[in-house]
């Protein structure tokens, strides 16, 4: 009864929850036992159990069953105040999905009486604003079936040990500066590669494993360490990691656009039906960012896309080809389903030409992005310059952007200005 009783602490005391699960028992002519009744009194206080999938709610307190697809035995670790503590974590399923349930101290035990396959009731509540985790407060076998799971993105294990993978690159970033705790600083690079089982992300901390292969090369990868903290798969890699190009196949699996779930992470390709202007808005972290919808199409089904930050900047027409790969879908608000590109993801229009550039013009704002404009042609691009400011930008133009490598300010001559007057006077004359 105390199992049951700590779903509902928060709103009636234990003397009236014993009252009520006596009472419940009455009720029903002694035909269900103490757990039942208790259970029945939680659902009448609005406190049932939710499949693993309605776990990311923004409830506080959450109960439900699950069955153990991975463990990880009880570790002991040092806490801030040099107490010691212990920590396992339970990888739990059903048919909606999986979760990570983490044991703390004395629930950590628990650990080494539970095997794969069993099923759980637990009660717990997410650690803060991370709704990938569950903490547990309590928890206890029960026999029951449980169908499923359902393993999302090939992630049926808590391991950490390193693997090898053979995987497509899709995208490779450039090396960016960190800072460690120490105040040292490194180098990074983040990458996105794909395999039969989906997309996953790649740090990796030795910034030359990577330097030398190009989004498109198919890559055998030794020493990739599971981050099994991210959404999705994710890997690491560091000095004691290889990567060789190898003669392996390997596609990227895209969900048709009618398949897609309202939970978990997705790569699709389509047509684009609809197309939104960006909107500008400030990020939590206060530097100015955009948002655009989408619709994209299979000719079958249709499925609302949203494009975050430089995403959104990607332009597109009706009619144009897209590919968006490792997106995060959710319910959208009016009860359909939306895949939401952003931090991670990676949009791309197939076969898109891209030719080198030198470019002059003015800067000048549009609906949540900027041009450079020079009276007759004008290029999206990715500047922080006052409106009016005159650049001359060296880079790759792909689609209607360019990407910059070297931007110059350049001075305003007479000379200039009549330039752009004669140019603007003839494209209105045309």
């Amino acid at each position: 009864m105390l199992f049951h009783y700590a779903l509902v602490d928060d709103l009636i005391t234990k003397e009236e929850f014993e009252q009520r699960v006596e009472k419940k028992i009455d009720e029903c002519g002694d035909l269900v036992d103490e757990p039942t009744a208790a259970m029945m009194v939680v659902g009448e206080l609005g406190r049932e159990h939710v499949k693993i999938k309605g776990l990311c709610a923004k409830s506080s307190l959450f109960s439900f069953f699950g069955k153990v697809v991975d463990k990880t035995e009880p570790k002991e670790f040092d806490r801030a105040d040099g107490e010691k503590g212990w920590v396992a974590t339970l990888l739990l399923g059903d048919e909606t999905g999986t979760t990570r349930v983490v044991l703390w101290d004395e629930k950590a035990g628990a650990a080494l009486d539970v095997t794969a396959g069993e099923a759980l009731e637990v009660i717990g509540r997410h650690p803060g604003k991370n709704t990938r985790e569950i903490y547990a407060l309590a928890l206890r076998k029960v026999s029951i079936e449980i169908a499923g799971p359902v393993l999302k993105n090939g992630n049926a294990s808590l391991s950490n040990e390193p693997v090898e993978l053979d995987v497509l690159l899709v995208f490779r970033g450039e090396p960016r500066t960190y800072t460690r705790r120490d105040g040292s600083t490194g180098e990074m690079v983040e990458a996105l590669v794909a395999d039969a089982t989906g997309t996953a992300r790649l740090v990796a901390w030795a910034p030359d494993l990577l330097r030398s292969v190009s989004p498109g090369s198919c890559l055998h990868i030794t020493g990739a360490k599971p981050n099994q903290r991210d959404e999705g798969r994710s890997y690491s890699l560091d000095e004691k990691s290889t990567v060789v190009p190898t003669d392996l196949a390997v596609s990227v699996p895209f969900t048709p656009p009618g398949s897609v779930g309202d939970q978990g992470i997705y790569s699709v390709t389509g047509e684009v039906k609809q197309v939104q202007q960006p909107r500008s808005f400030t990020a939590r972290n206060g530097t100015p960012s955009w948002v655009k919808n989408i619709v994209i199409t299979d000719g079958s089904d249709d499925l609302n896309v949203v494009l975050w930050g430089d995403h959104a900047l990607v332009p597109l027409a009706a009619g144009d080809k897209i590919e968006v790969f490792h997106a995060t879908a959710k319910p959208g608000r009016f009860g359909n389903i939306e895949l939401a590109a952003g931090r991670g993801s990676v949009v791309r229009i197939p076969d898109e030409r891209a030719w080198p550039i030198v470019f002059s013009g003015t800067i000048i704002p549009g609906p949540g992005c900027t041009f450079i404009d020079n009276g007759s042609e004008r290029y999206l691009i990715d500047a922080d310059f006052p409106t009016g400011t005159e650049l001359q930008v060296t880079g790759t133009v792909r689609g209607s952007r360019i990407l910059p490598e070297e931007i110059v300010p350049v001075a305003i001559t007479p000379e200039t200005v009549t330039a752009h007057i004669a140019s603007l006077k003839k494209a209105l004359d045309e």
